[in-house]
């Protein structure tokens, strides 16, 4: 006989109906986690992009709300409009109807000293990187011998993919790119700007157009609309 016989049965239906409970649950008055039913390790595999073998990303080690992952988000953001939030270290591509793809981020020190709007008027994959001036002084030996820079690869701090933000014809030097550490997604780190994990980089980058508009929100999180 099947069914929910049995005390066995019984803690069955009592962890479903709490995690169907906890589904509906929001946070913070502006999203509440989509249910994220496995598959996330196969997000993380590893994959052949370019000529280059992206390793796979071990995500035991990373908190389960910086995985990649459908959300419910209100926003007054039309679909397409990418929402930084520093704080939260969370990146959401607003999709319309409520919904967004969250994406967990790092943030680093440049990525801290900008906020406000900017739109997307460059996209490079597998992009060449050099140090910035301040770089170079503040870590000589590390950087300075980089002043030329570095073509991309494995090996390069950008990453896979690069999104370049400008306000007007004014390069705010402010990047939205991977990251050679996916163990520092979901915390600030000394350097770049707005780092994901690389396989979550290249899942971003295919599905922003150039021109796309970008606000950044600095201290506090988007306020639900």
């Amino acid at each position: 006989m099947t069914g929910f016989g049995g005390s066995r049965g019984l803690r069955l239906l009592a962890l479903l109906m709490v995690s169907a409970s906890l589904a509906g649950c929001a946070g913070n008055g502006a999203m509440a986690p989509g249910v994220f039913a496995g598959g996330g390790s196969a997000k993380y595999a590893e994959l052949n992009d370019g000529g280059h073998v992206l390793p796979a990303i071990d995500i035991s080690e990373i908190e389960p709300a910086m995985l990649r992952q459908p959300v419910e988000y209100r926003s007054r953001e039309p679909a397409g409009t990418i929402v930084v939030d520093t704080a939260a270290r969370h990146l959401y591509l607003i999709e319309g109807n409520g919904r967004a793809m969250r994406y967990g981020i790092g943030v680093g020190k440049a990525g801290l000293a900008f906020a406000g709007n900017a739109v997307i008027k460059r996209k490079a994959e597998w992009p060449h990187w050099s140090p910035t001036e301040n770089m170079m002084n503040r870590e000589p030996a590390r950087y300075r011998h980089m002043a030329s820079g570095m073509d991309g690869g494995i090996d390069n701090p950008l990453g896979p993919r690069a999104m370049y933000l400008y306000q007007g014809d004014r390069d705010t030097m402010f990047r939205i790119h991977g990251t050679t550490e996916p163990q520092t997604i979901g915390h600030a780190v000394s350097s770049g700007c707005i780092r994901l994990m690389n396989q979550d980089i290249v899942d971003l980058y295919s599905r922003v157009k150039t021109g796309s508009r970008v606000v950044v929100i600095q201290g506090g999180r988007a306020s639900a609309s």
